[in-house]
């Protein structure tokens, strides 16, 4: 009897094994889709990962496999090794690294909900009238029929007709689509139904891929590097020769894309793949048409955007005989199938978009980018201006190379940045809502010379919170642990945790006042106030709630590119590596939201983004302007991104982490638990704290209650394991699934949830 071992869907952990039936016992291969049932009633489409003949240990019957869904593995033996490797890092089952990495189309068991094919009505001659004689015949025939006669000539002239007639080679035959047809020919489907009736034309379906094929002039040549950037290919071709990883450390607007233009070129050259990855995907727009201007077809994009039959298509197409030489994608084109990966570039790659945060698996895409490209024998350059502290430290130990451009292309000078306190503008009474009067004369002196400005502000919405002025009441989530945000142009508030939302109440329900103010500023409410200030400015704003589908955010970016919007309001959106020609300033609203966050690494991040926003000024040809509101302008890193001095707040940040015991320093492991009764919770931290540190001492920190304690209600605690470099890090991440296992396998424990956050 020969079995199979499959991976479902599901969040349980391990595998789960089936009895193949003799019509598929030598059909089935690893990789495979199959029909398995599961439970009293369920079935769900499985992966083969392990054929065998080995029956199941135990006192029950094996199940068999239902169905086979493809003859040919949609998943790669390097795929099912990466997925191992995410679920043992990460320390989550591989169910939950199955439902991240197939487009939903792809995990249907039923044919009915599963993916489709595209299919469009084309039309050809029938074999009986394929004759030059019977088509001379039938135009005598159809002497009174002016309609059908215009029909078939468009047709025999659109599908080159003549020479397959004359040649008697019907293969020649240009296909026609039917609606493309009757359009041209100006004709209703009455008149082409009745040729159809005579017998000369017939209809058929064609399957045509839904994947889009921009009409994008095509230069395919490369452009000439300057001396920098040439130093900088060479370097890191220099760098591969010793390293399977390199960073290129380069300022903004140094012209990083171009050498990874080179470097893209130099691999296809060598037949190999390339995977481009970037942490948002309001990137890809500009860079996809940049990159197609150079090579063409030959690029596919990969994001969630994409409709789900899209993105099963980009998948299908990688098994294909002819995939694409280069994916661009966001964090999830990691589990795309590459049958030659050779580079992968991971463009900014600082950016904390690149991790996972919910559901599990809770990975990081930099660091599986990396992985991946080591189980391929590939290399990997890093990207960005403002390097992770993890990143250059590996630089720094020898781990990885690095090579470093520290000229903007064509000698663009570095913005000029001006830190304003907001604290003293207030005082003097000098502040127009969230405006400085530096920055308003420099957005007044932007908007007369016609140039364009980026205001950043990293909170959405209207305000933060609606607060009663009488007794500060304050609208509250039911189901979290949060205010809620009012979005005015909704006249409602929102809870960004679990999309709770609610009208806003016309009066406090506390104490009945009927003057209810809004605190703080999104960007929502920045929005509003520019229109008042400068009515006759055109303002967009970039942020989740204007860019909900892929056109949303391609048109903000089509518009602000043609300069047919002055000033663009956005959250870390606007952050990250956009090229405008026209932007002479950048506003960065409030630098203290981002330096105030409970996390080790805010001052990090915050340096991060405070310098890439301020890289959108000045890009071309003149110097741009940036000005930094703060209430801590005295702070070291304020300094340090005046300076563009990272090196000053490496050297800081690292004494602050090895004094702490923190990452890159050491590893470090988040334990959640949740529940719905706060009690319980407690009883379940407690205990599990009390067990981790009998096995890991005093690595352990907590049980913790977090900044939000309840979402979609349920309790929420926490405690952090940190773990030296030295350590087995197998043997911890074993005795963490043990705890796991243990008090989930527990009556009273039995409804927790139990997972972890790793690095």
């Amino acid at each position: 009897m020969r079995y199979v071992d499959v991976i479902l869907p599901l969040p349980l952990e391990g595998t789960f094994t089936y009895a193949l039936p003799a019509h598929l016992a030598y059909k089935v291969q690893v990789g495979c889709r199959i029909t398995v049932p599961f439970g009293a009633k369920k079935t769900y489409s499985a992966i083969a990962l392990k054929l065998h003949d080995e029956k199941p240990q135990g006192d029950y019957q094996v199940k068999e496999v239902m169905a086979l869904l493809e003859d040919d593995p949609i998943l790669l033996p390097a795929q099912l090794k990466l997925w191992q490797w995410i679920a043992d890092f990460y320390l989550c089952p591989i169910g939950n690294v199955y439902k991240a990495a197939l487009p939903s189309g792809l995990k249907e068991q039923d044919e009915e909900s599963s993916y489709k094919p595209k299919m469009v009505q084309c039309v050809r001659l029938t074999e009986a009238y394929f004759d030059e004689a019977k088509i001379v015949s039938v135009f005598v025939e159809l002497k009174r029929s002016h309609k059908q006669v215009t029909l078939l000539m468009k047709y025999l002239d659109m599908s080159k007709a003549a020479a397959s007639l004359t040649l008697k080679n019907p293969s020649l035959l240009l296909e026609v689509e039917k609606l493309e047809l009757l359009k041209q020919a100006d004709c209703s489907t009455t008149i082409y139904n009745a040729l159809v009736e005579r017998g000369i034309l017939e209809t058929y379906d064609k399957q045509v891929d839904r994947l889009a094929h921009d009409e994008l002039p095509t230069e395919m040549v490369l452009h000439l590097l300057s001396p920098a950037q040439q130093m900088a290919l060479d370097g890191i071709n220099k760098q591969f020769e010793s390293h399977n990883v390199c960073l290129l450390h380069g300022v903004t607007s140094s012209g990083k894309t171009e050498v990874y233009i080179h470097l893209i070129h130099q691999a296809l050259e060598q037949k190999k793949q390339v995977l481009y990855l970037l942490p948002e995907i309001v990137l890809t727009t500009q860079l996809v048409n940049r990159l197609k201007r150079v090579f063409g077809g030959r690029l596919g994009v990969y994001h969630s955007k994409y409709s789900d039959a899209e993105r099963v298509e980009i998948w299908q197409k990688q098994l294909s005989r002819t995939p694409y030489d280069i994916i661009v994608g966001v964090r999830s084109s990691v589990f795309l199938p590459f049958r030659n990966l050779g580079l992968v570039i991971v463009d900014e790659e600082h950016e904390t978009s690149f991790k996972q945060q919910d559901p599990a698996p809770r990975y990081h895409g930099r660091n599986v980018a990396l992985m991946m490209a080591h189980m391929a024998g590939a290399k990997t350059l890093l990207g960005t201006a403002t390097p992770s502290l993890e990143t250059y430290f590996n630089c720094q130990k020898g781990k990885y190379g690095l090579v470093e451009l520290f000229e903007r292309y064509q000698q663009v000078t570095m913005p000029e940045i001006q830190v304003v306190d907001m604290a003293e503008e207030r005082r003097k009474k000098m502040m127009d809502g969230p405006f400085t009067s530096v920055l308003l004369n420099e957005m007044n002196k932007a908007l007369a010379d016609k140039e364009q400005i980026i205001l950043f502000q990293n909170r959405r919405g209207f305000s933060p919170t609606v607060e009663c002025h009488t007794c500060g009441w304050v609208p509250r989530c039911p189901h979290c642990d949060v205010s809620l945000t009012y979005h005015k142009r909704l006249n409602q508030v929102t809870c960004h945790y679990c999309g709770y939302t609610t009208l806003i109440p016309t009066k406090c329900p506390n104490c009945e006042c009927e003057q209810l103010d809004n605190v703080g500023f999104g960007t929502e409410r920045i929005e509003d106030t520019i229109h008042k200030i400068f009515p006759d400015a055109v303002v967009a704003r970039m942020d989740l709630d204007t860019t909900r589908s892929r056109q949303a955010y391609e048109q903000i970016l089509q518009n602000f590119q043609h300069g047919s919007t002055d000033i663009l309001v956005g959250t870390q959106m606007v952050t990250k590596g956009l090229d405008f020609d026209h932007v002479s300033v950048v506003g960065i609203m409030n630098a203290d939201t981002m330096l105030t966050m409970p996390d080790f690494r805010s001052y990090e991040h915050a340096f991060q983004m405070m310098s890439q926003v301020a890289g959108r000024a000045g890009r071309r040809n003149k110097q741009g302007r940036v000005i930094l509101q703060t209430k801590m302008p005295t702070l070291p890193v304020i300094k340090q991104v005046v300076d563009n001095d990272y090196a000053s707040l490496y050297a800081d940040q690292m004494e602050e982490r090895r004094m702490f015991h923190y990452p890159p320093m050491c590893r470090l492991v988040s334990i959640y638990m949740k529940h719905r009764y706060e009690s319980t919770l407690n009883g379940l931290a407690y205990e599990l704290a009390m067990l981790l540190r009998k096995v890991f001492g005093e690595r352990v920190l907590g049980p913790d209650t977090p900044p939000v304690a309840r979402i979609q209600n349920l309790f929420i605690r926490k405690i952090v394991l940190k773990v030296e470099l030295s350590a087995n890090m197998q043997d911890v991440r074993n005795r963490l699934r043990q705890a796991q296992q243990y008090y989930l396998a527990q009556d009273k424990y039995k409804a927790a949830q139990i997972y972890f956050e790793v690095d």
